[in-house]
């Protein structure tokens, strides 16, 4: 049984998704963890879902670093597990520390909700390997502070290492250098992505491409 905590942060608004889409999977189990907690021992895998943390003051994700469910995620990221910050998951992660770069108002300083084309970047980590090189996958954006920045150097570093795990395929929504729309930790179990891909997995959505991430991470 893979056992999969969905981290639950005041404001979280993508929670009970996850939640449905893991439980979807064979030999999978979701269990909510509330950000007061302070063990995530017994999993296999971390999710920090979207939403609006705390309402997103300050900034998004500036107060969810802090509580005391990160210090679990932390100890737990050097052990090697897998973690996924998804939109206000992956603007906790960078906050944190455990991602590079940072996450600005989008371009035209306004949210973005609508549908956006991906193009997958590597093809070979435990949150992709189930996705075909060059494929295109659609899912939906939601989110106003979604344009990825880092350094040349920075981002040198995650071209040699492969840590781009997805890019904008056409338009470039946010802003984001290099279109980037996901990225990778160095030792590739964490990711963290702007697009909602627990938003695209379910038929009677539409959608269904997001449903091959999380396949990706139970069939690593």
């Amino acid at each position: 049984m893979n056992k999969f905590a969905i981290i639950v942060f005041p404001g979280s608004n993508c929670d009970q998704d996850a939640h449905s889409v893991i439980n979807s999977l064979d030999n999978c189990k979701a269990n909510y963890v509330w950000h007061k907690e302070t063990s995530l021992v017994g999993y296999d895998s971390i999710i920090i879902p979207g939403g609006f943390s705390y309402g997103d003051y300050l900034r998004a994700g500036a107060i969810a670093r802090f509580s005391p469910i990160m210090k679990s995620i932390i100890e737990e990221s050097k052990k090697g597990k897998k973690i996924i910050g998804i939109c206000n998951g992956f603007q906790i992660l960078i906050e944190c520390g455990l991602l590079p770069g940072a996450l600005l108002n989008n371009i035209n300083i306004k949210f973005l909700s609508k549908n956006v084309t991906l193009q997958v970047s590597n093809t070979e980590s435990c949150f992709t390997h189930k996705i075909k090189e060059k494929e295109s996958l659609v899912m939906p954006i939601a989110h106003k502070q979604g344009n990825y920045f880092i350094s040349n150097d920075g981002l040198k570093k995650l071209e040699d290492n492969n840590q781009i795990a997805f890019k904008y395929k056409n338009e470039n929504p946010n802003g984001s250098v290099s279109k980037i729309a996901g990225i990778l930790n160095a030792n590739k179990n964490i990711m963290g992505m702007m697009p909602h891909p627990e938003r695209a997995s379910d038929t009677k959505l539409g959608m269904y491409d997001g449903y091959k991430i999380f396949k990706s991470i139970v069939e690593n």
